[in-house]
């Protein structure tokens, strides 16, 4: 049974495995070739990722919630939009390493049009890759490329903004939400449970909270709350669950 459970929870590295199998049996040489280039980006990745994970400890550590969200926000804006363009056009490293920055830039406050942006800006229009196309197709053929290219990636990231939502994204299995008010904060002015009754009550004076959201809820009006609380009482942050 931990056999077939093992199976199930790695369909993906299992059906690789069978893929060099497979290959291995018809053409030894073809696989030979294909596990040299797997070792090639193997050694990539790991060459990669652990920077990676440096910088996204210390996004979620030392930069607060609340400049993730004025920057990259939903309310942030067109200046958000050129923000995300800059951060995706300066970002080195392979598209994959993207991936991490953006989830945690996302549990941070960013909106899922600036994300789509990073991303986007990340793969086809980082300054490297520019200066590399300039040089062997002429800059002409470079500028044009990118002015349409970043014109896409804008509608792009409008219409994705539109259609999904935060909600609509997998929530971590190993987190859960927390939110709570600080009481030697709050001054008592009842803003948030008027904003969100349903979240926030009254007692003593001072505002609480009645009930945490769920991750696979909206939380964007969660978030307006911390942002218009005028003591900054309001903390809302990920937690593990407890094992």
């Amino acid at each position: 049974m931990k056999t077939v459970s093992m199976i199930k929870k790695n369909k993906l590295l299992v059906l690789v495995a069978l893929a060099y199998v497979v290959v291995l049996t018809i053409s030894p040489e073809k696989a030979m070739s294909s596990v040299e280039n797997s070792l090639y980006y193997l050694i990539e990745m790991l060459q990669v990722l652990p920077v990676i994970f440096l910088l996204t400890v210390v996004l979620e550590s030392l930069v607060p919630k609340e400049v993730i969200m004025r920057g990259f926000g939903e309310k942030s804006g067109f200046k958000g939009n050129l923000l995300a363009l800059l951060l995706g056009s300066i970002s080195a490293g392979p598209i994959y390493a993207a991936f991490p920055i953006s989830k945690t830039l996302l549990g941070k406050g960013a909106s899922i049009s600036n994300i789509v942006i990073i991303l986007s800006t990340w793969a086809v229009v980082k300054v490297p890759m520019l200066a590399n196309e300039a040089k062997f197709l002429g800059v002409n053929f470079m500028v044009i490329r990118w002015v349409l290219t970043v014109i896409a990636i804008f509608a792009m990231a409008y219409i994705t903004g539109k259609f999904i939502k935060k909600k609509d994204l997998p929530a971590d299995a190993n987190k859960h939400m927390t939110l709570e008010i600080r009481a030697d904060y709050c001054i008592g002015c009842g803003l948030c449970v008027k904003m969100l009754p349903e979240y926030y009550e009254m007692n003593n004076n001072k505002a609480v909270v009645c009930r945490s959201p769920d991750p696979k809820e909206a939380l964007d009006l969660v978030k307006e709350s911390i942002i218009k609380c005028p003591s900054q009482a309001i903390v809302f942050s990920e937690e593990e669950k407890a094992s």
